[in-house]
């Protein structure tokens, strides 16, 4: 299992775009990717599940990744995180 933690720096937070973005990139990969934060987590693979998180600017989230391909999906994620959050 691989997992790593971001502070979000949109001020927005995690709305719509990069929600969906966050979807497909993980969509990509056969890992189960979770994220997590205020004591709630989400398939990072669901949309709504992911916006029902209500993850605001500030807000630190945790993403969980397991599975075969979890090294490749944990440095794309992460990437991703830094680059549109």
């Amino acid at each position: 299992m691989k997992e790593f933690t971001y502070v979000i720096q949109d001020p927005v937070g995690l709305h719509a775009r990069p929600a969906g973005l966050l979807v497909k990139q993980a969509g990509g990969f056969q890992s189960s990717i979770t994220v997590e934060s205020g004591g709630k987590s989400a398939d990072a693979k669901k949309l709504i599940k992911l916006m029902s998180l209500g993850v605001k600017q500030g807000m630190e989230v945790t993403c969980r990744i397991e599975g075969e391909d979890e090294e490749a999906a944990a440095e794309s994620l992460e990437t991703f995180f830094k680059e549109n959050l």
